[in-house]
């Protein structure tokens, strides 16, 4: 299975995952003060907007809560704005700063 060069994601082609199928994938931050239940919170939107998590990173850092998310929208029923809405909708509830990104346009932004 061919990986798509940066040039090809730039254009938004999607990205094929482990199945060889072609996914939609977005970028999810999740900054704030450490509590219980941050993780849990934002996984169930996930599922019940039927987003499959495919990498997840997290750290602690003196209290202040850091995550990142890349997950996969194939079966995601609403569209992107509406995805976006229902998670970053969450923050406030948590108390944290919850962003969605396609991944395309995170990629294109963050590019050297």
């Amino acid at each position: 299975m061919k990986e798509l060069t940066q040039e090809e994601k730039m254009l938004g082609l999607k990205e094929p995952n482990a199945l060889g199928q072609e996914v939609s994938r977005a970028v999810i931050s999740v900054l704030g003060e450490d509590r219980v239940g941050i993780i849990a919170a934002i996984s169930q939107v996930l599922a019940e907007q039927k987003a499959n998590i495919a990498q997840i990173n997290q750290n602690i850092l003196e209290g202040l809560f850091a995550m990142i998310m890349i997950v996969e929208m194939n079966k995601v029923a609403d569209d992107f704005d509406q995805f976006k809405q229902a998670v970053e909708s969450k923050g406030p509830e948590l108390g944290v700063k919850v962003t969605v990104q396609s991944e395309n346009v995170f990629r294109y932004m963050h590019r050297i």
